[in-house]
């Protein structure tokens, strides 16, 4: 079995969603991240409310943490990887699974990366909606001449836009016009991987650049351009890139498959990467989700 492990992003948190890991080896990852990083994170994990953690930073030191957890006390039952990928912040998650990163430097990155996120959002609030039946060219003609553009093509039938408000709203009653039978408004504050972020990803270059990247022990996917990187070369770009660029969620599970991959493994918290792989490769791969400890023993 050719197995791929997905890494979820922002948007998947939920209170408590550490607490089922406190008992069990894996709590030492959060243990670990506290110490090298000087930050109190397990009350993210245990008891912050879900006001917390919808806030960019603490959004996203969660779910990656969970993500964590989850992959150290799945990777000794898991076979070899063909491949890893990551769903936004995943990515980071992704390479620190994948042995490119070391637990602490992606936690780190994943810290100033929140943090210039939130900056950029700060000085320029966004909006994103996504378009429930849309293809990717229907959702780029809603956008025309809007300050609006794609933010991910996560899975046939479900587009992702982002920009400003009035650019938001303006593809939005367009692609109502163009046939789009549902919109759903999504609750953040800015307009993550769209142009909106540029300076964040100007802020985030200087850290990337001083961040070591090693060799991955099987290819890691990049959200830009949904294609396989084995070598140790040029994630400060992608990951800069990436900020200001739709997730191409639909074509890296294309991707896998064509790999070889015959097994989607998500893991960390809930289950919408599987969704989304059922929607775009579901006939082709088995899917599960490793989620709490017991998910891991069941692998």
């Amino acid at each position: 079995m050719a197995i791929a492990v997905l890494f979820p992003g922002q948007g998947t948190q939920t209170p408590g969603m550490g607490e089922p890991w406190r008992s069990t080896p894996a709590w030492d990852i959060v243990e670990r991240a506290e110490k090298a990083l000087d930050l109190p994170l397990a009350h993210l994990l245990r008891d912050a409310t879900a006001e917390e953690l919808s806030r960019t930073r603490e959004a996203q030191l969660s779910v990656l943490l969970a993500s964590l957890m989850a992959w150290e006390a799945l990777r000794d039952r898991i076979e070899a990887p063909i491949a890893f990928a990551g769903h936004s912040l995943g990515q980071i998650t992704a390479l620190i699974a994948s042995g490119a990163l070391t637990v602490a430097d992606g936690i780190a990155l994943a810290v100033a990366r929140a943090d210039c996120t939130q900056a950029a959002a700060d000085a320029t609030p966004g909006r994103m909606a996504a378009l429930i039946g849309a293809d990717i060219d229907t959702a780029e003609k809603a956008c025309t001449d809007a300050d609006a553009w794609v933010a991910n093509d996560n899975a046939p039938g479900q587009v992702v836009i982002g920009g400003t408000a009035e650019g938001v709203e303006a593809a939005t009653a367009r692609a109502g016009d163009l046939g789009v039978r549902r919109v759903i408004a999504l609750k953040v504050g800015a307009a993550f991987h769209t142009p909106l972020m540029r300076s964040a990803a100007d802020a985030l270059a200087p850290v990337l650049a001083s961040t070591s990247f090693g060799t991955p022990s099987a290819p890691v996917i990049s959200n830009t351009d949904a294609r396989p990187y084995a070598g140790a070369g040029g994630w400060p770009q992608r990951l800069a890139d990436h900020l200001v660029s739709p997730v191409r969620w639909r074509s890296t599970m294309e991707t896998l498959v064509e790999m070889g991959s015959t097994s989607f493994t998500e893991v960390g918290p809930g289950n919408v990467l599987a969704g989304l792989a059922k929607r775009t490769v579901g006939a082709a791969v088995t899917l599960r989700s490793v989620t709490v400890p017991t998910d891991a023993e069941d692998a």
